[in-house]
């Protein structure tokens, strides 16, 4: 398994998660930090809540997951009945904690913070332009551009996000915290994720509705592309503050991101994937003994095959959860066969049998190869691969790290030259229809990472062909 030494996981990386409260009476705080724990998958480099209390204040972040950045202690600190928060994975800047988010600053009309899940795609033009207004930066974080162009914005706080909004380009949804309000802003793509919820007294915004049985929320409806919604004394106000372009909400979401209990469009997500799943089958039918999925986001993709195959569905890997989670460095001989620290056979489940191992996803294909090569030395006489999506051939510039084109297997190998890569009897993906059927809609989505038709026109960027961290270091550095 040398020739597959790479990172363990192979999966498009997370995206992060943002969330933010008006709770009259409430601890603001801590239903913030119930919150992100929901919100977890969406990133585990960093945490942090911010909230205000009569104009003032309070923030704690730090990096890790958000059972050990926050403590009775600290969350103490966090008084008032406004708060945001978010869970950080990196897209653009460094992962360090001076990108932590929520970023936080003084204005004239009192405290402003800012948390963001996305990418903007002009935000080093963005940058350089602030840099020489004479604007200083901390950070090397977009999230931080977005905090100087509203605070230097002029009228009411309203005013200003529109004209954050008509200045930003690329994917964002934003909770905004201020001296009397919470705002959440949804880019005009709708892009990424962002639902209001109802919550005793008050009101929530965040990316994923997972969060609401955690805190005792109830949906009231998604943001729509280019909405402002604003939480305060007065309820809910909502806005447009940009022209909604059409709809392109990430795929992957659907695919991997988020929660399966989560609910997009009216649909619950764990339903989608089994669905993605049953059209695999019909699309690329197997004879096989056995239907076993790469745990765990390959799980109800491989329920929804089984069920339409009629292939017996069971467990033929065991996932360890806390791969990832250590500081500790793995020896080279570790390093290569990583997969083996993740991932562990059934063997009595597989010996002597014609294994279809479902996966959602393939990107660099650094995991497949040797999951195949352990279903074999576990006994399995044949394994045929089959993907829950298309293949991947084209980066994401949307804030999803996925891989630049020349890493992504699919963006120079046919479908039987990454089969005999990877070492698998068959491979299949899912067809752009597919994915359509199964998603019931054939539009509303952006495709880009298969099809690389991107949803907004910004030629200079996209014949960058980079992704949002090698843009960001050609200008910048980091």
């Amino acid at each position: 398994m040398g020739r597959f030494s790479a990172p363990i996981d192979d999966h498009p990386r997370e995206e992060c998660g943002v969330f933010g409260i008006h709770a009259p009476g409430k601890d603001a705080a801590r239903l913030t930090f119930f919150a992100l724990h929901a919100l977890q998958h969406r990133g585990q480099e960093a945490a942090g809540i911010a909230t205000s209390d009569n104009g003032i204040a309070n923030i704690h972040k730090g990096q890790g997951l958000v059972s050990s950045v926050f403590n009775e202690d600290n969350l103490s600190t966090l008084t008032g009945d406004l708060a945001i928060g978010h869970t950080r994975y990196s897209t653009t800047g460094g992962s360090g904690l001076r990108n932590a988010q929520p970023q936080v600053i003084e204005t004239i009309d009192g405290p402003l913070g800012l948390a963001h899940n996305g990418n903007l795609v002009n935000a080093p033009q963005l940058r350089r332009e602030l840099l020489e207004r004479g604007i200083g930066l901390q950070t090397s974080s977009d999230t931080e551009v977005m905090v100087h162009i509203l605070a230097g914005a002029g009228g009411d706080w309203l005013s200003r996000i529109k004209v954050l909004m008509s200045r930003a380009e690329g994917a964002f949804a934003l909770t905004i915290l201020t001296r009397d309000a919470v705002y959440g802003v949804r880019d005009p793509w709708g892009l990424r994720p962002l639902v209001i919820g109802e919550i005793d007294g008050g009101h929530v915004l965040v990316s994923e509705t997972c969060a609401f049985s955690t805190i005792g929320a109830k949906l009231v409806r998604e943001v729509e592309p280019g909405e402002i919604v604003k939480l305060s004394a007065d309820g809910v106000r909502v806005e447009q503050g940009a022209v909604p372009r059409k709809r392109a909400f990430c795929t992957f979401e659907q695919i991997y991101f988020s929660r399966p209990d989560s609910i997009h469009g009216g649909n619950l997500v764990h339903s989608t994937r089994q669905r993605l799943g049953r059209e695999l089958a019909r699309e690329s039918p197997v004879e096989a003994d056995l239907v076993v999925p790469v745990p765990d986001s390959g799980t109800p993709h491989a329920v929804g095959f089984a069920q339409e195959s009629g292939i017996p569905y069971t467990e033929g890997l065991i996932k360890n959860r806390y791969v990832g989670r250590t500081f500790i460095e793995p020896t080279q001989r570790l390093r290569d066969a990583g997969v083996a620290m993740k991932f562990n056979p059934l063997a009595d489940n597989l010996v002597g049998r014609r294994v279809v191992m479902v996966d959602d996803s393939i990107v660099r294909g650094t995991t497949s190869g040797p999951l195949v090569s352990m279903l074999r030395e576990a006994g399995a006489t044949e394994v045929h691969v089959r993907v829950a999506c298309p293949a991947i051939t084209d980066p994401c510039y949307m804030g999803v790290d996925m891989a630049s084109r020349e890493d992504l297997i699919a963006g120079n190998r046919s479908v039987d030259e990454i089969r005999q890569h990877i070492g698998a009897d068959s491979l299949a993906f899912l067809s752009i229809d597919a994915l359509m059927r199964a998603l019931e809609t054939d539009e509303g989505y952006c495709n880009a990472c298969f099809t690389g038709d991107y949803p907004f026109d910004s030629e200079r960027f996209v014949q960058l062909r980079l992704s949002p961290k090698e843009q960001f270091a050609q200008v910048w550095g980091d």
